[in-house]
Parts: C-alpha cells; sequence; structure tokens
C-alpha cells in the first residue's frame, strides 16, 4: 500500500509508485492524499485531501486485502502524516518504506510544519527512511558544523533518533563523475553502491527507488537484497530515461516490457500465430488483446 499523491506530469508521485511496484510484481494498492499542479519542470502547487477522505480509502482496502509493506511518500499535510502513522501503527508488523522529497519547492513555515510532524508521527513507525543526501542532512542535521559533509552513518545515527532503524541515503557525491548510495543503520553501513552520474536531471528518481524497495520488502526479499536490486532497478530506469515535455527527463520505469526486435520479428514472420479468437469479435481499433 503507497500513500502519496498524484502527479499529473507522470513523473513521480503514484504515478511512479504503481508503475515501479508493478513491476517488481507487487499488487499495489495506491491511496491519494492529494494532487500536484506541476509539469515536468516544476511543482507549482499541491492540494491536500482531507485526513477523513485518506483514511477511508486505506481503511477499506485493508480491510479486504492483506498487506506486506507501506510506502509513505509527499502526503501534503500534518493531518495527514498523523492519519497515516495511526494506520501504520495497527499494523505494526508491517515495514514502512518512507521516502522524503525535496520540498524546496514548498512555503517555508509549510516545510517546517510538515518535516516536524513527520519525524515526531512517521519516524517513528518507519522501517527504512530513503532520500537524498542533501535533502535528508538539511532536515535531520540542520546545524551540522563539521568541515567534512556528513556521512551516511551520520545521517543514519540523525534518523534513529527518530526511532528509524535504517536509512537509503542517495546522491552521495564520491567523485565528479559518480555517485553513490548507502544503506546505513547507526552502527554501520550495510550496503554501498556506486553508479556514473547522468547528465540528464531527472524528476521522479526518489519515488521509483522507494517504491521498488518496498515492492521487493513486500515480496520476501530480505533488506540489503532488496535495497542492491532496487538500486539496480532504478539505474536501468535512469538509463532509459526520457524527456517527455520540456522539463527533467523522466525514469523509463517499464523499460524491461519495450521489445523492438520481437516486434520486428513478429511483423516479419511467414507463419501467422495460431488463434483460437474469431478477429471479428475482437476488431484492432479497439483492443490490443
Amino acid at each position: 500500500m503507497t500513500f502519496n499523491t498524484s502527479d499529473p506530469s507522470g513523473a513521480g508521485g503514484l504515478s511512479a509508485d504503481i508503475t515501479a511496484m508493478s513491476s517488481a510484481s507487487a499488487h499495489v494498492l495506491p491511496i491519494v492524499t492529494g494532487a500536484y499542479v506541476r509539469d515536468t519542470s516544476e511543482i507549482h502547487d499541491h492540494i491536500a485531501f482531507d485526513e477523513e477522505a485518506v483514511v477511508d480509502q486505506a481503511r477499506c482496502a485493508l480491510e479486504d486485502m492483506p498487506v506486506q509493506a507501506f510506502k509513505v511518500g509527499f502526503v501534503g499535510s500534518p493531518e495527514n502524516l498523523s492519519a497515516i502513522a495511526e494506520i501504520t501503527t495497527d499494523y505494526a508488523e508491517v515495514p514502512v518504506i518512507t521516502y522524503m522529497p525535496d520540498l524546496s519547492w514548498w512555503d517555508e513555515l509549510a516545510i517546517e510544519t510538515y518535516l516536524d510532524a513527520c519525524a515526531e508521527l512517521l519516524l517513528p513507525q518507519t522501517t527504512v527512511l530513503v532520500g537524498n543526501h542533501s535533502t535528508l542532512c538539511r532536515w535531520l542535521l540542520p546545524e551540522w558544523e563539521g568541515d567534512r559533509a556528513p556521512s551516511p552513518r551520520d545521517v543514519a545515527r540523525a534518523a534513529a533518533v527518530h526511532g528509524v532503524p535504517y536509512t537509503l541515503v542517495t546522491g552521495f557525491n564520491a567523485a565528479d563523475q559518480y555517485l553513490e548510495s548507502h544503506l546505513a543503520s547507526p552502527e554501520a553501513v550495510l550496503a554501498t553502491a556506486r553508479y556514473e552520474r547522468f547528465e540528464a536531471t531527472f524528476t521522479g528518481a526518489g519515488d521509483t527507488l522507494s517504491a521498488a524497495l518496498c515492492a521487493l520488502i513486500a515480496g520476501g526479499s530480505d533488506l540489503q537484497s532488496a535495497c542492491a536490486e532496487a538500486l539496480t532497478y532504478l539505474d536501468q530506469c535512469l538509463d532509459a530515461g526520457f524527456q517527455p515535455g520540456m522539463g527533467h527527463a523522466v525514469p523509463d520505469r517499464l523499460f524491461w516490457a519495450h521489445d523492438d526486435d520481437g516486434a520486428e520479428d513478429a511483423a516479419t514472420s511467414e507463419t501467422p500465430p495460431d488463434s483460437t479468437l474469431d478477429a471479428d469479435a475482437f476488431p484492432l481499433d479497439t483492443t490490443r488483446h
């Protein structure tokens, strides 16, 4: 089950969650918490749903189906964070993956109120906190005065103060051409992945990674294996990324479904495929199946 906002650009939010989780063979229960007003360049505004609408969606689905993991993205208001934290508390044995995006587009007071509520209400329920290195450092270590940037363990220790056992820190600058991601606890860095930096600026990468991680954990993978596979999946999504509009690039979360060679082979095959369907009953202009 994912709690996230609707993104009309298709770059992040529920669009990213549904496609990434489906790619990991998960059945997704998407709970709409609000809607962005945005394009691929920037977020112009956000409209938050009333917390009762969020609770009603989730409770109705939870009464019908078992849930193996929760993902919480941007949910728009402290009230929604409180409602979601109450739900996850009722399912204490279910892992919670919390993703914190960059909120610099928002009003400063709204950011502060939202982050405070998240730290107080949701982080104590969180199993893995996912976020970009700079975003998590600004939030969890605002008074950092060291000569060096906070390490993954520094971020993990700051998150642990709020009850988070694991953090997945992305976008750590390792060298000019490389970025690193680290899965860490307060005691140790459990896994590290290094990938070449892409020239394009992407929107939706964080939602993609956290959604894939959530789905893989829901499928039964252990944390380190799920983290490694989710990071590899994200790298492939970015490698196949595209620019659908005039703004930033978008990860291609369905890169694995493209089979151009297979389509050409089928088109040039001299032997027609066997079929028990009546073609007249399924006109080609109305259905692909």
